[in-house]
């Protein structure tokens, strides 16, 4: 299927997202040598809500932010714009090296967490067009539906009692996708603009005296400084913050595979149509096919939807400002036109990907070595909105030295291992997606529980 219809303009490609209306204009670069107290490698929402709460807990912290492009360039600009409670790991997995109690704690930070970036915005007047709607997700097959409800249940296990089954009928007085066999749905989610909330909290911590210079790409992280080409910041801590783009530093090219993940926004939709779609709510919206979609509407009323495209570019590559390919367009598109049929003919007027960072075991790390002063977060596997404000309050815990309900999460020091060298890092990624395209082509057929190639794919890969 094509997105190409007679007398209608292309979508627009790339151009980071459709969440910039227009391109900032770029902070000054870094003018030379400096020297901070704290010195924070990327302005994405890892770095930028570590700056904002060390500098709330110490404001006398010099603290110098440097990011590659500007403020928000990365996947937290790009995102499906989904706050949510979802843990960034396997909890089971991550129970068995840390215990159990550990993952309860983690989840119900995940889940406060929500509510803590809904609270700064107001504070700080950050306008990202937040509404608090939960998430819906649905299932189109039986085995989807088997998944549904087991993942419903495992979240009950892990604390969740506030995620609830529905049936097709109450899915669909929420919003109308069709072929529903089951649905879910869980409070604790929020929809966003990711742009919004990334550029507020960039003018917020320069407000607060947080220094940030845009267009100074880092190439080497050492302890006790950042290099850049247009000089070096020596701090006694530096943090890296760098989330998809980590595999291009200096001896970091296996630590977290670059994940490429698409999207495409339709024209805004009329009144009318909304009324036979339904989605007052605003929730978020996923399903459980093994390749995923995630979808949200917007605060035009367009809807905005993503799923994987093409997963991971040979040697940890990362897009070019976010062009997308044909074929990714037209399959979200048909995507959107098979779950919502009412859609069927809406033009698409904007495409775009990003890179997301997954470590080799699916669960997100923080951490701090106090012998090199480096500190780290991130791996966040597409669930990055809300990790990463907890991930930086973590943080700014280890940095002062405070021991807190926050250093004692499981991710906090947790090792994920290396990714195996190419070629074989780029034949896994590409064998895996194409055994969960199978998996759902499988599942299609009627099938009442999972595919056994995405059971095996899923065991190879270690994913949750």
């Amino acid at each position: 299927m094509s997105t190409r219809t007679l007398g209608r303009p292309e979508p627009v490609n790339g151009r980071i997202s459709h969440w910039f209306a227009e391109l900032p204009a770029p902070r000054p670069a870094l003018p030379g040598d400096r020297d901070a107290d704290v010195c924070i490698v990327g302005a994405g929402l890892t770095g930028l809500w570590t700056a904002y709460y060390l500098k709330l807990a110490d404001p006398s912290l010099r603290i110098t932010v440097l990011e590659a492009e500007f403020a928000g360039y990365g996947a937290s600009g790009r995102n499906g714009g989904w706050a949510s409670g979802l843990v960034p790991g396997n909890r089971d997995r991550l129970a068995e090296q840390y215990g159990r109690d550990a993952v309860l704690d983690h989840q119900r930070a995940m889940n406060e967490t929500v509510d803590e970036i809904i609270a700064v915005a107001a504070r700080e007047n950050i306008d990202a067009d937040i509404v608090k709607g939960g998430t819906l997700r649905v299932a189109r097959t039986p085995a989807q539906a088997t998944r549904l409800r087991h993942k419903t249940e495992a979240d009950h296990e892990w604390g969740v009692t506030d995620a609830v089954m529905l049936t097709p009928e109450e899915a669909a007085d929420r919003i109308r996708i069709a072929g529903m066999t089951a649905a879910a749905w869980t409070p604790h989610c929020a929809r966003l603009q990711p742009a919004a909330l990334v550029q507020g909290l960039a003018e917020t911590v320069v407000r607060l005296g947080v220094t940030l210079y845009e267009k100074s790409p880092v190439t080497v992280i050492e302890p006790g400084r950042a290099v850049t080409p247009h000089g070096t910041v020596t701090a006694p801590v530096v943090l890296r913050a760098t989330e998809g783009f980590t595999a291009s530093l200096k001896g970091l090219r296996r630590a977290w595979l670059p994940m490429n993940s698409s999207m495409i926004a339709t024209e805004p939709l009329p009144k009318e149509l909304w009324e036979e779609i339904g989605w007052t709510g605003r929730e978020t919206l996923g399903d459980t096919a093994h390749g995923h979609l995630y979808a949200q509407r917007t605060p035009d009323d367009r809807i905005a939807i993503g799923g994987r495209g093409v997963p991971y570019r040979f040697g940890s590559r990362t897009d070019t400002d976010g062009r997308v390919d044909d074929r990714t367009i037209a399959q979200l598109t048909e995507t959107l036109y098979a779950a919502l049929p009412q859609t069927t003919g809406a033009r698409v007027d904007h495409a775009w990907c990003g890179v997301l960072a997954v470590p080799r075991d699916w669960s997100a790390t923080v951490g701090l070595d106090r012998a090199t002063g480096l500190g780290w977060a991130g791996g966040y596997v597409g669930h990055g909105v809300t990790s990463t404000n907890l991930a930086a309050r973590t943080l700014t815990d280890l940095v002062l030295g405070r021991e807190s309900r926050l250093t004692r999460l499981p991710w906090t020091g947790h090792r994920p291992g290396t990714w195996e060298p190419e070629p074989f890092r780029w034949l896994g990624v590409r064998g895996l997606y194409i055994a969960y395209r199978l998996a759902d082509r499988h599942e299609k057929g009627g099938r009442a529980r999972t595919s056994p190639i995405a059971k095996f794919a899923d065991q190879i890969a270690r994913r949750p």
